[in-house]
Parts: structure tokens; C-alpha cells; sequence
């Protein structure tokens, strides 16, 4: 499951799932409740991206976070096991912060 949403007029609709792949594979990212919260107050989150259907005191917490902090926020529709094998991960992954987009287009996109 992936999020879609079309750029006004283009008739364009960026897939987040792809953007998170390659973040995760040509850039930096931090996985887990955590890491997302150590990389937030650090300032080294650029963009976090949660499951929808993850622990939900854990999605309260990082969406106050980053709201908070001024931290670009995208949810990923799938749910955490999903989130998890979208990263290479054989676990569940409820949050995942975005320290380098590599060649992820995910901090430019309008999700």
C-alpha cells in the first residue's frame, strides 16, 4: 500500500513508497520510535514518515513532535509491517526519520 496524491493540474501522483525506498537505500534515515525522536530533537530530522496503522500513542507522540518542531510529516497508508519491509527490515517499523534523502526526491515532493 502506498499514499498517493496528485500534484494540483499535473495529473501527476508521486509514489512515496518509491521516495522512502530510495531514501532508505542512497541516503541517511533513522528507524524507529526512538531513533525518530533522537534525530528530532536533535535537529537532524529533515521529514519523518509513519505508518497509518502503527502504535497509536507512538504515532501521537511523533505527530506532536513534529508539529511542534516545524518537521515535515508524511504518513505511509501501509501499516508498520509494511513500513518495515518497504526498508529492508524482516520487523516492524512504526516511524522512520529522514536524515539525508540520497536521491529520494521525498523532501521535494508534495505528499
Amino acid at each position: 500500500m502506498l499514499t498517493h496524491s496528485s500534484a494540483k493540474g499535473s495529473g501527476f501522483i508521486p509514489d512515496i513508497g518509491n521516495d522512502i525506498r530510495l531514501a532508505v537505500d542512497t541516503g541517511e534515515v533513522t528507524l524507529g520510535h526512538k531513533e525518530v525522536m533522537r534525530a528530532i530533537s536533535s535537529s537532524a530530522a529533515h521529514a519523518v514518515v509513519i505508518a497509518s496503522k502503527g502504535k497509536r500513542e507512538i504515532v501521537e507522540d511523533i505527530v506532536h513532535v513534529c508539529g511542534v518542531s516545524g518537521i515535515k510529516l508524511l504518513r505511509y497508508s501501509g501499516n508498520s509491517l509494511e513500513l518495515g519491509a518497504l526498508c529492508g527490515k524482516p520487523h516492524s517499523v512504526n516511524a522512520l526519520a529522514i536524515i539525508k534523502p540520497g536521491s529520494s526526491k521525498i523532501l521535494e515532493e508534495n505528499y
